[in-house]
């Protein structure tokens, strides 16, 4: 089996149009089947089922295309451990990122590696909660930073840190008149929320705290990004749910952050590694998380500044 292969197979898969992926691959049409074929005598399966009308993946084709992806990952982290050391460094972390981490750590961990360990480069991989597991399992990935602790065995969840759960209202909002909005009011109103399939983590604990009152949630939008949630709270289009500092850092002026009532409900980022003793660099590394501190850490409660739209409260 060589790379050329693999090329060909991703190409159909993705296109699943052999004229398609020959153009994408800048080849003809008759190597490209050829290539195909000699993978299937290859592994004695046939991987795609092929008619005048359409083309696509038999059940061996689409766990084949589970693992294929992560044979080009692992090439490319080959090439860059090596261009790695060729520019002095002497270590490299993998680490991936789901469930759009808290902006407000990131910058300071980061300077803070640089400070302490330059000689160590640090390679971040943005992917979903159950790639992130996967690719710790298979070595692609030397940690994570998620919103779940449900990661099955051989991995450890480590809690990293914690940020309280807000509710990002539009400015002039009848809810405004709260200093703490009662959840059965947040409820009343279509909400913005994150994609359970993209940040898994973070819609689980969010839906947790939703289960809370028996009322079933008017969803008006499903979002992949922070900054797409606050765009759309801006314009109206309902109430956003997502930790303090993703609001903090959000550039929509027309967002205003209320606490929940009751206790703030926090959303919590874990640090996910495989299991066993870690690595001297990474070991540091995770003392180094656990170290950090973000201004939105240092008190119970984010203090809210009174807003000019606010309403008084009745």
């Amino acid at each position: 089996m060589e790379l050329r292969h693999l090329r060909c197979f991703l190409a159909v898969h993705e296109e699943l149009h052999f004229a398609r992926a020959a153009q994408k691959l800048h080849i003809e049409q008759s190597p490209l089947s050829r290539a195909i074929r000699e993978l299937e005598e290859e592994l004695g399966a046939q991987l795609f089922i092929r008619t005048s009308r359409s083309t696509k993946l038999t059940r061996a084709g689409k766990l084949f295309a589970e693992h294929v992806p992560r044979i080009f990952l692992s090439i490319q982290q080959a090439r860059d451990s090596v261009k790695a050391a060729a520019n002095g460094f002497h270590h490299q972390l993998r680490i991936a990122l789901s469930d759009g981490i808290t902006p407000t750590r990131l910058p300071a961990l980061l300077a803070l590696c640089r400070q302490e360990e330059p000689e160590v480069e640090i390679r971040f991989f943005e992917v979903s909660l159950s790639q992130q597991i996967k690719g710790i399992h298979c070595d692609l990935y030397d940690m994570g930073l998620a919103r779940s602790d449900e990661v099955g065995d051989g991995i450890i969840a480590m809690p990293a840190w914690n940020d309280p759960l807000m509710v990002a209202v539009p400015a002039r909002h009848d809810l405004l008149k709260y200093r703490r909005i009662p959840l059965e009011e947040v409820m009343r109103f279509p909400l913005i929320l994150a994609d359970p399939h993209m940040c898994e983590g973070h819609a689980r604990q969010v839906e947790r705290v939703l289960r809370r009152v028996g009322m079933e949630p008017l969803v008006a939008e499903r979002v992949v990004s922070c900054d797409l949630m606050m765009a759309l709270v801006s314009a109206g289009f309902g109430l956003g749910l997502t930790g303090y500092a993703h609001i903090a850092a959000s550039r929509e002026q027309g967002v205003v952050a209320r606490p929940l009532a009751g206790r703030s409900p926090m959303l919590t980022t874990y640090l996910l590694r495989p299991e066993g003793d870690p690595s001297d660099t990474l070991d540091r590394f995770i003392k180094r998380v656990q170290a950090i501190e973000s201004p939105e850490t240092s008190r119970p409660t984010p203090r809210i500044d009174p807003d000019p739209t606010e309403e008084p409260k009745p």
